[in-house]
């Protein structure tokens, strides 16, 4: 038995090792959370073989220990009760962190806290998580599968679009009489097998050369395509064969996203649905060549005159290189295009040669073939075909509507175009020029060709346009090529740019209509650094010591080329696009031959030019187009209409002053039978292949050319001997047109006079520079002239006859017959006769050879002839130098 005394206590229960105190009298403390489940061991003695010894040591419900029962009414907990009589109660969640010393002194086990994940703070919050990217990766792939499917199921392959079966396009003239009308569609469906392999193959080396290997579209290229398209960086596309196809047979034109969307669905179908060889075939019957061509059969037709499957490769290239540009890699349209439809040709042929289509040998051995002269319906026959071919260009050029969309028809276009207007031009030129052609016994006829423009210059509107004979037989427009040279109406742009910019002559005098150039003939230009030269006078005239307005008069090669260098020749060209010849102009260069009209502008760009001119220096872009509706009733917008001040009215108004007297007593007389205040240009090109004139009222510019083109070989040819004439001038033929459209154009228009603002100084005279002691003579350097007279720099001066053998100026002063020469003056050789008024010579004068004889010329002065510089009625006569108005 044990003596020691035994410890007071309130309850018992059985010690557990692990869990006493190992110092008597001290109570127990919990054991440190180490551990996931660091449960007190009396947890772990509530099985169901302790439950009754706890029960029974509890004492029920009395004893100072505390109750048996937890504090929630009906539910019992097992409370261990240890050797100091405290109980080890469950853990206070509130009390998780006190340390067991802090509670009474009792001892407390308690529950392991769970490892919590530390929280993302600062910058880290911003970077997804591997979970993230990878639901989102998920999220986004399921949705582009979910909307594929969708579009899959809801797009469906429709019926032929309306494009497929093209309407007509009405083209009117202003007062809504109808002009023309389009036709029908030009197509002819073939099997792929009418249809030469080597065109196939151009086609796909052209268009989709993996045809037959990739799928239907091509989703990098039409995504690309299509963002571009919705962010506006420009319509693009991106498509396959298959795509296009569609396009042209199930869909519309335009390029926007939908589109896109729908082209996309519809060609996976399809080419689920169709072989390669069936869609190529749709493709090739269904595609635009120009010419109103539709399919590759129409094409063959129209370019070669053959059927499709007698294609050759080069002749497929070509037809495959059109399918980028129809209208512009036309080259019998648009001869100045050539050098790029001749790059697209290269590009397919090329393309052949890579897939192994065709061998490198059989590469080398391809001629470009030519495409011969079109063919076109009846409906577009006289001037109809002209009007409309320019009026889609100005559509087209503009941004106002697209080829494809014109293509596909359906539009009501009201043009400018006044119909008493055309009607009188078309009139004009076959009373002056075709009804007298003798194609039959003159060769030369057969080259005669002629273009006209006449714009309004207050509104720039065209108001008639000659294109040629007639559209089914001449196919060139000749109002609007751009390929023969202007020859001197360019002329008068040098003298308003000299105004527009105060410019001087190289001895520093202000360049005026009567500041005096030198005008011999071959004169080397003098500061221009780019080398030597020297222009000749038509003819080889020299004219010595002339005034400006004279030597526009006379269109003098050598004063004008020596003005473009005293302007500048950049700032001419600056002028003469600000006036509105356009800045692609071929050979429109900065030297100074652009004075010379080596430019190659078309009638209507020279119209234009002109009528800013008459407009006092407002230059307004000309129109074609007063309205445009769709399908009746929708609108088509047009480009805002601008006006500004491209030149000063001064600068404008005396360039017209010298033009009046091109036409008062210059080159331009004929334009005088208008019977209303004209100022104009004559204008002759390089070997008489062109002649112009160019000229305008106060309320009409209009422009006119007459040219030679053998009609077989569209070469350029010279016009010497057409119309039984020694030569065609410009104020020949193209001025007689002019004055009779000019005449009957404005019947019933009040005259009105041209309102001026001359350049301060116009009006002053100027005398020769007092160091030129050279006297002025005609007929040097052997220029000679045939029947019609003296002509200089591409103009004909009228009324002069049968100059040759040049001149002589002697040392004597006598005068076989009649005149009288003074102070060392000429001597007229081989019996040298004076008419009536006779002449007097002072200070070295001109030279009369082979019998000469001067009409009823006034005194000669300095060499020269007054008001004008031409003797009249001569005969194997010889003129001088004209010194403007001087007394």
């Amino acid at each position: 038995m044990n003596d020691q005394p035994q410890q007071p206590s309130e309850g018992w229960a059985p010690r557990d090792p692990d869990s006493a105190s190992d110092t008597p009298g001290k109570a127990s403390k919990t054991a440190p959370d180490t551990g996931p489940d660091p449960a007190p061991d009396t947890a772990r003695d509530t099985g169901p073989d302790k439950a009754p010894a706890a029960s029974a040591a509890s004492g029920g419900s009395g004893g100072p220990g505390g109750s048996g029962r937890s504090g929630r009414s009906g539910e019992t907990q097992e409370v261990p009760v240890a050797s100091d009589g405290t109980t080890d109660a469950p853990d206070d969640p509130d009390a998780q962190d006190e340390p067991a010393d802090a509670r009474d002194g009792t001892t407390k086990t308690k529950k392991a806290k769970k490892t919590k994940r530390p929280k993302r703070t600062g910058w880290k919050r911003l970077i997804p998580t591997w979970r993230m990217v990878l639901g989102t990766f998920v999220g986004v792939i399921l949705l582009i599968v979910g909307v594929f499917a969708l579009g899959y199921y809801l797009v469906q392959i429709p019926s032929a679009n309306a494009t497929a079966i093209k309407q007509s396009n009405v083209y009117l003239y202003a007062d809504g009489s109808q002009l023309a009308r389009d036709g029908e569609v030009n197509r002819e469906n073939v099997d792929l097998s009418l249809i030469s392999k080597d065109a196939q193959h151009a086609v796909l080396a052209a268009e989709d050369r993996d045809f037959y290997t990739e799928s239907a579209v091509d989703p990098k290229a039409m995504l690309r395509a299509g963002w571009n398209t919705a962010t506006g960086k420009g319509k693009q596309s991106g498509s396959t064969i298959t795509q296009q196809y569609v396009k042209n047979y199930y869909l519309a034109q335009e390029q926007t996203v939908t589109r896109k969307v729908k082209e996309f669905f519809i060609s996976i179908k399809l080419d689920r649905e169709k072989s390669k060889d069936d869609i190529l075939e749709g493709y090739l019957n269904t595609s635009y060549f120009g010419r109103n061509a539709y399919g590759i059969q129409a094409a063959a037709q129209a370019y070669y005159g053959v059927d499709a499957k007698s294609l050759s490769a080069g002749q497929g290239a070509y037809l495959a290189a059109l399918l980028n540009a129809p209208s512009e890699y036309d080259v019998v349209a648009h001869p100045e295009n050539k050098p790029a439809a001749l790059a697209r040709w290269n590009y397919v042929l090329d393309g052949m040669v890579k897939k192994k289509w065709i061998s490198e040998s059989d590469r080398a051995g391809v001629k470009f073939p030519a495409p011969k002269e079109t063919v076109v319906a009846a409906g577009m026959s006289g001037q109809r075909g002209y009007i409309v071919k320019a009026v889609n260009d100005y559509l087209a050029d503009n941004k106002i509507l697209s080829e494809d969309a014109l293509n596909a028809g359906g539009y009501r276009i009201t043009t400018t175009l006044q119909k008493p207007k055309q009607d009188a031009f078309v009139k004009a030129v076959d009373d002056q020029v075709m009804d007298e052609l003798d194609k039959k016994n003159r060769k030369v006829d057969n080259y005669v060709r002629a273009g006209g423009a006449s714009i309004d210059p207050k509104t720039g509107k065209v108001l008639a346009m000659y294109g040629g004979i007639d559209y089914t037989k001449q196919y060139y427009n000749n109002a609007t090529r751009r390929d023969y040279q202007v020859g001197s109406i360019f002329k008068p742009f040098v003298f308003t740019s000299a105004v527009q910019n105060d410019s001087v002559t190289q001895d520093g005098r202000t360049i005026t209509p009567n500041t005096v150039y030198d005008g011999t003939n071959k004169r080397p230009v003098q500061g221009w650094d780019g080398g030597t030269y020297a222009p000749e006078n038509e003819d080889q005239v020299s004219y010595g010591q002339i005034p400006v307005r004279t030597a526009t008069d006379k269109s003098v090669n050598s004063v004008y080329a020596q003005m473009a260098v005293d302007v500048g020749s950049a700032k001419v060209e600056r002028t003469a696009v600000d006036l509105g010849v356009p800045a692609d102009t071929p050979d429109l260069n900065a030297s100074p031959s652009i004075a010379l009209g080596t430019a190659t502008a078309s009638v209507l760009d020279m119209a234009e030019a002109y009528a800013t001119l008459a407009n006092h220096g407002k230059h307004g872009t000309y129109t074609m187009i007063e309205k445009v509706t769709k399908d009746g009733s929708e609108d088509v917008k047009l480009p805002d209409e601008k006006t500004e001040q491209a030149v000063s009215r001064e600068s404008a108004d005396t360039t017209t002053s010298i033009l009046q007297s091109v036409v008062e007593g210059g080159t331009g007389t004929a334009a005088k039978a208008a019977g209303r205040p004209v100022a104009g240009k004559t204008g002759t090109a390089e070997d008489d292949k062109a002649a112009w004139f160019a000229g305008y009222t106060p309320n009409l510019a209009t422009v006119v050319a007459v040219m030679g083109q053998d009609p077989d070989t569209g070469a350029h040819k010279s016009l010497y001997g057409a119309l039984g004439q020694a030569r065609i001038n410009g104020g020949g033929y193209p001025a007689q047109i002019w004055a009779q459209y000019t005449k009957a154009a404005l019947k019933g228009v009040a005259v009105k006079d041209f309102d001026l603002n001359l350049q301060d100084g116009a009006d002053e005279q100027e005398l020769p520079p007092p160091d030129s002691d050279e006297d002025a003579t005609t007929g040097t350097d052997g220029g000679t002239t045939g029947d019609g007279g003296t002509t200089t720099g591409g103009e004909e001066t009228p009324a002069t006859e049968g100059q040759d053998n040049g001149g002589t100026t002697g040392d004597g002063g006598t005068t076989d017959t009649g005149g009288t020469t003074t102070g060392g003056g000429g001597t007229t050789t081989d019996g040298g006769t004076t008419g009536t008024g006779g002449g007097t010579t002072t200070g070295g004068g001109g030279t009369t050879t082979d019998g000469g004889t001067t009409g009823t010329g006034g005194p000669t002065t300095g060499g020269g002839t007054t008001d004008g510089g031409t003797t009249t009625e001569g005969t194997d006569g010889s003129t001088g130098t004209t010194f403007g108005d001087f007394p």
